[in-house]
Parts: C-alpha cells; structure tokens; sequence
C-alpha cells in the first residue's frame, strides 16, 4: 500500500512515522512535511498550501497512493478529502460538510442536540448585547469560543466579564460569532474515535494540557503535551463515550444525509454529572495524536484504510502497548501570540524506541541548517513501563534541546504520575 500523508505537524510526522512500521505499507509521500518527516518519508511541496484542493488532487494523481491521509483541520473544512474522492482516492478524512462538526461549533451543538448527546448549555451569539445576556445567564467562570476553527486558541476561560467580552468583540471584528456555554468541572480527556461512517473503533484515551503555563497558567495553545493511559480514568469510560457520545453523533451525521467518515475527536470533560462534551474535532488532535498512536499496536494504514472504504466492521480488535507515552512540546519565543522563527535548533538525539522527536515547526535555512519555523517546535516523545518512567525519558529529550528563548511546561503527565 503506498499512502500519501497531508500536513506538516508533529501530529503528521507521528502518523508518518506510525505508517512505516505497518507491513502492509510499502511507500509514504507526504505534502508539504517537514524536515523531521524528509528523514523517513518523501515530501513534496504545495505551493498552494494544504487547502489547495486542485494542487493536492494533481499530486495524488502523479504519486497514485492507495490512501490519502490528511491531517489538518484547514483542508477538511475546505473540502480537500471531497475533490479527492471524487477524483476516485481512498480519503481518510470527513468531507467538508462532515467536516463542519469542527468548523462550527454552533453546528456541532445543534448535531448534539438531536443525537441528545450529554454537552454543555449554551448560547450562539452574533452581537455583544446578547453576549452579556448569555455571560448573565451562565456565571463565571465564562466561556468564550469562536464558532469557527482558531487552531486550538478561540477559547476563552476567565472570571472577568470584560476579557469574556473583549474576546467576543474580538471574534465579531474578524467577521465571526462565538459561542457563550456554561464552564464544565472536571479532568479533561480526549478520546479518538475511527470511524467509516457506520462502525466506531475508539482508540485509548489522553490528556492534552491547553494552557502554556506550569499549573495551567496563562492564554489556550494549540496544546502543551499530552500523555497516555489515564491510570485514574474510571472503568467503562470509553465504552460510555462510544455509546453515548460517538455512535449516536456518527448515526446523526448520516441520518441528515452528511456521514462522517475519518476520526472523530471527542473532547471531554468527566464532570460529577459524568461525561459531558467540550467539543469535536474532525481530525486527530495534536499532540494526543503523538502519544495515543505511540501506544497502539495494530498496523495503522490498514485501519485507516479500512475507514475510508467502509471496512471498519471486518478489522480486529485493537491491541494496545502496556507502556505508557508522554509529549512535551517545545514552543518558540512569543508563542502562543507571534512566535519567533528563524532560530537554530541542535540537541537533537538520534531517537530510538523509547525516545524520539517529532517536528512541527521545523525548517531548513538557505544553508541547510535547521531552523524554527512557527509557535510548537517540536514534540518530545518518551516512552516507559509507567508514567513516571516515560516522563522522565520525555524530558531527557526537552533537555538536550537547544533553541534560544524556547519555553515549555515543565508538569506533563506530572500529577499522574505521581511526580
């Protein structure tokens, strides 16, 4: 099977590097990639970007993959996985109009709605009069989000009603609404689930950290580090999820005629009411993605391949590592706001088994060297028998890194492991 990867993150480099131990894959292509995925998988450029559907559709016709994989957000939302199927590809990814359960976060409240999936109360505004109506009704601490996709950084958390607001006016000003939900208790947990539009194959759950401080301090990122299993996670809790939350949503979407096919992002909050929805996203999240595919066992391109042709029903169980995996991203300067790039990165290791890094917002300068090119670095993978064991080889690696002026949370997985 030849697969063709789209994206350039860490979570793309950790999908790559997943690929090429499947048997059945002979050949990975990614686009546009990164210096980290070049090492192991062939890149290719998109002058266009990501969301350049004719540019990625010709690409696919001029490497003939069995599967196009796509990564982000941005391509989904803009159609990509719909002009490659309908130029005869195995996608995995949801249309764009499956799509829109991340794209619109008023959308995906409505699709809950009818599937009476357990989820926050909330309010969609499109004006600041009915922003401070919804702020009353809810209580602090309020929760601000921007209806469309942010990359990971449109929600705000706060006791002041004036920075709820200001981030309203903030999103009204670019030409969006917001969502106003009452803030629910409780430890977060991520949880992927594969599915062809019918069957849901949920893979293990994680814990992503959002904010860019130690303790959760400081402004939402696109995420911080992630770890995975989730040792105080109560019993049932995936199946609960799959048949209260997921089967239900999938069931819905193709009911109204949009069946969602890829993964579906379950973001969660285990509240003392139970599990209740954050949100959804239609791609696998970044950096969970790095530690949960660090765990499984099962080839990944035949199960993604499975997805995207309406096979999910005849593949095996999953089987899963009983070691645990934790990431700890390394952030440039300025980041999450306008991150610095340019700078040189070293410190590197070779990276084994148990140890590796995956690039994100890496580039090659005129001379060859690499260089930071965006706001997450890099993303620090250990691996060990326990949390505390995979902890500590995660932070061997953020160690040794050089990059001027970085910065990255020093808890990871800490409270679990019992750090």
């Amino acid at each position: 099977m030849k697969v063709l990867v789209i994206g350039s993150g860490a979570r793309e480099h950790a999908i790559v590097r997943a690929l090429q131990t499947d048997p059945e894959v002979a050949a990975v292509d990614a686009a546009p990639g990164n210096p980290g995925i070049a090492e192991v998988a062939t890149c290719h450029g998109l002058d266009g970007g990501v969301a350049d559907s004719d540019a990625v559709v010709q690409l696919a016709r001029q490497l003939g993959p069995d599967l196009v994989v796509i990564g982000p957000e941005v391509p989904l939302v803009a159609g990509v996985a719909d002009a490659l199927r309908d130029a005869g590809f195995a996608v995995f990814g949801p249309s764009a109009q499956a799509a829109q359960l991340e794209g619109s976060k008023a959308f995906a409240k409505e699709v809950m709605a009818a599937a009476d999936v357990p989820t926050a109360r909330c309010y969609v505004c499109s004006e600041s009069g009915q922003v401070a109506a919804a702020l009353e009704a809810t209580g602090a601490p309020y929760v601000v989000k921007d209806d469309g996709l942010a990359a990971g950084k449109g929600v705000v958390v706060t006791d002041s009603v004036d920075e709820a607001m200001d981030h309203a006016q903030g999103c009204f000003a670019a030409g969006g609404s917001v969502v106003v939900e009452e803030f629910l208790s409780g430890p977060e947990v991520s949880l992927f689930c594969i599915t062809d539009g019918f069957t849901v194959v949920p893979l293990a759950p994680a814990q992503d950290f959002k904010r860019v401080g130690d303790g959760d301090e400081g402004p939402n990122t696109g995420g911080m580090g992630a770890y995975s299993p989730l040792p105080w996670a109560p019993d049932g809790l995936v199946d609960e999820v799959v048949s209260r939350v997921a089967q239900p949503t999938i069931d819905e979407m193709r009911r109204r005629g949009t069946p969602f096919a890829g993964v579906l992002y379950v973001g969660l909050a285990l509240t003392p009411a139970g599990p209740r929805v954050i949100e959804f996203n239609a791609r696998f999240g970044d950096p969970e993605t790095q530690v949960v595919l660090a765990r499984l066992r099962n080839p990944l391109g035949v199960l993604l391949h499975a997805a995207a042709v309406g096979a999910l029903d005849q593949q095996p169980p999953l089987v899963w590592r009983e070691e645990a995996a934790v990431t700890v991203v390394v952030a440039s300067e300025g980041y999450p706001g306008t991150p610095r790039t340019g700078d040189v990165l070293g410190g590197l290791p070779e990276g084994d088994d148990t140890a590796y890094v995956l690039h994100a917002g890496t580039a090659r300068d005129d001379a060859g060297a690499l260089v930071s090119s965006g706001g997450r670095v890099l993303s620090c993978v250990g691996i060990g028998p326990d949390l505390a064991a995979a902890r500590a080889a995660a932070y061997r690696i953020v160690d040794g890194i050089s990059l001027a002026d970085s910065h990255h949370r020093t808890d990871i997985a800490r409270t679990a492991a019992g750090d």
